[in-house]
Order: C-alpha cells, then sequence, then structure tokens
C-alpha cells in the first residue's frame, strides 16, 4: 500500500525561505490581478458593469465554461490534456433535448447522458493507456469523431422545441436560486468545492497529484498509475456531460450542433491559468475558478468599454492562454530547478 506520506511534494510550491510578501505575492498575485480588473472597469464603466443585474448574469452565464473547466481540470493533474471536452459539450446539449423530444422521461436522459460522459472519458483513457496514443492526439480524434456525429444525428440543423414538450423541471436546472446566485452557478461552485476537497484532504488527489508530477516515481511507490489516469479521465466526461446539461437547460428548448467548441479554449486558458494561483505550480480546482473569474471580468469589461467588437472574447482569450502556459512553465522550471538546488545543498551538508 502507497503511503500518505510518500506522495506528498512540496516542490512546486514556495519554499519556507520566501520572504512573506513574495510568497504571498506568488500564491495570491492572480487573486490581486483579478481584485484590480474588477476596480479598473468598476471605475470606466460604473453604470453597467458594477451592477448586481450585470453580476448575476455574468455568474448564470459562465456556470457552464466554470464545469467544463473543471472537467479539463482533473486530467490535467495527472499530466493528461482532454481536448475533446468541447465537442462532447456539444453532443450533450444536443441529446439532453433531442431525447426528451422523442418522448423519453427527463431523469432517464439525465442520467443517459451521464453515463454516457463516462463511457466517452473511458473511450479516452482506453486510448491512451491500453493504446499508448498520446493524449493530445487521442482526445483531439475522439473530438472529431464526437463532432462528427453530433452533426449526423442533428442534420447539422439546430434542435427546437417550439411546443414546449420537454419537461419544465428541466428547464428549471438553469433557473432556480439562491438568493441573489444563480442555481448553475451554485452547482457549479459545489463542484469546485467537491474537486478541492478531493485534491486536499483524500488520498485520491495526493496520489492524482503524484501521478502527474512522475509518472514513474509514482509506480515505485506502489501507486496504480493507470487507475488514477483512468479515473481522472472518466471523471472529465462525466463532468463534460454535466456540462452539456445545464447548457441544455440554460438555453431553452434550442440545441445547435456546433456550440461545443467554442467553450474548449476558454476551458483550457481558464485550467491552465489557474495552476499559476492558489497552488502555483499544479493545476488546482480553487484556481480554476479565479481562471474563469478572470476571463470573465476582463470579456466582459472590454465588451461594455467597445460594444460590438465581436473579436474581443476570442482574442482576449487566446491571449489569456498563451500567457498562462507561458507564466505557468517559467514557474514550473524555476521552482523545480530551486527545489533540486535545496535538495543538493542538504545533501552536501
Amino acid at each position: 500500500m502507497p503511503s500518505h506520506t510518500s506522495v506528498r511534494s512540496t516542490a512546486l510550491e514556495p519554499r519556507k525561505g520566501t520572504s512573506v510578501p513574495r510568497r504571498l505575492l506568488t500564491v495570491y498575485g492572480m487573486v490581486l490581478v483579478t481584485l484590480g480588473l474588477l476596480g479598473l472597469f468598476t471605475a470606466l464603466a460604473p453604470e453597467t458593469f458594477a451592477t448586481g443585474l450585470n453580476f448575476r448574469l455574468l455568474a448564470a452565464g459562465n456556470a457552464v465554461p466554470l464545469v467544463l473547466a473543471l472537467a479539463v481540470t482533473v486530467p490535467m493533474i495527472a499530466g493528461k490534456i482532454d481536448l475533446s471536452a468541447g465537442y462532447a459539450l456539444g453532443l450533450w446539449q444536443v441529446l439532453s433535448l433531442s431525447l426528451q423530444l422523442r418522448g423519453m422521461d427527463y431523469r432517464l436522459v439525465i442520467l443517459l447522458v451521464l453515463v454516457g460522459g463516462a463511457v466517452v472519458g473511458l473511450v479516452n483513457a482506453l486510448l491512451v493507456e491500453l493504446a499508448q496514443v498520446d493524449a493530445f492526439v487521442a482526445t483531439l480524434a475522439t473530438g472529431q469523431v464526437i463532432f462528427a456525429i453530433t452533426y449526423w444525428y442533428t442534420g447539422g440543423k439546430q434542435v427546437v422545441d417550439p411546443d414546449g414538450a420537454r419537461a419544465a423541471y428541466f428547464d428549471a436546472l438553469a433557473t432556480w436560486s439562491l438568493g441573489p446566485v444563480p442555481g448553475p452557478f451554485v452547482i457549479a461552485v459545489l463542484l469546485v468545492v467537491a474537486l478541492w476537497v478531493v485534491l486536499e484532504f483524500l488520498p485520491a488527489g495526493r496520489y492524482l497529484y503524484a501521478v502527474g508530477a512522475n509518472p514513474r516515481a509514482a509506480e515505485l511507490t506502489g501507486i496504480r498509475r493507470r487507475r488514477y489516469v483512468v479515473g481522472s479521465m472518466v471523471a472529465s466526461g462525466v463532468l463534460c456531460a454535466i456540462a452539456g446539461i445545464l447548457l441544455s437547460a440554460r438555453q431553452g428548448g434550442v440545441a445547435q450542433a456546433n456550440i461545443g467548441p467554442d467553450f474548449l479554449l476558454p476551458a483550457l486558458a481558464a485550467a491552465f491559468l489557474g495552476s499559476t494561483t492558489i497552488r502555483p505550480g499544479r493545476v488546482n480546482a480553487w484556481g480554476t475558478l479565479l481562471g474563469v473569474t478572470i476571463t470573465t471580468i476582463g470579456i466582459s469589461g472590454l465588451q461594455q468599454l467597445l460594444p460590438g467588437r465581436f473579436y474581443l472574447e476570442p482574442l482576449f482569450n487566446g491571449l489569456t492562454l498563451v500567457a498562462a502556459i507561458v507564466i505557468a512553465s517559467l514557474a514550473s522550471r524555476k521552482r523545480l530547478a530551486g527545489a533540486e538546488k535545496h535538495q543538493l545543498e542538504e545533501k552536501a551538508a
């Protein structure tokens, strides 16, 4: 049995010798950036940006991107990238509506979509682990297959419910609220908390981090690496299904075959950006939430200051993704080099 302490690593965290201001800046720098953007756009557009209505709209509209970003986050912890997430989202939001229009009970539809998400995740895992295909290539290929299936199923057309045949309870998934907070955002935050608990307080989370950091070393400590890679990709598939269900409920009787891929880049950007904060050098749940928050505030603020500039969203997401990857890469190399130097100094002493 693997011991708990054998896989705990602080190599990517600020060392104890780091000064308090520098440590706080390293860990919470992105939080300060978020607060800075919030203050900037509040000052520049107080009548439109800094309103309760705007924040409720932003929260409701970004519940699905947050869940999808979590779906991308989980395999990234295990050292894998799932590029099929956006395409799977598109398929599940189509099926969540179309199966109801065929007379199926909405509860059974939700169950089938969740099972389907797990199956897609398992297929990805089998390609990666059994066929030994690179995760980037494997999930890109399955994503294209899923995209083709979605287009075949819909004939490339919108799925619409003009007669209101879908269940009212299904729509309620997107319309309920907890006080002023939209219900879908509550669900997304609860998933963030659940993932945080697993990663920070359960052995499975520590083993998952160990597998992502050094698969060979993890196996030598007794961790069943393959089990955790498969589990991470299945969990990713289920989260994609949840995101698809929420998106379908939010769209209210309309499902589009080509909508899913548009969510992939923001999800990747949020996950990579999240790895630079809270737990620097590690992909983490709260960091992903912060990554979604930064992109949401940035895009919303720019669109209000520069209305009609439809290129702002993809431009901001692309630049954010590039910046996040560069920052995460440089930070990880610096901390790994520092950790190795520290270990050599300890051995020399």
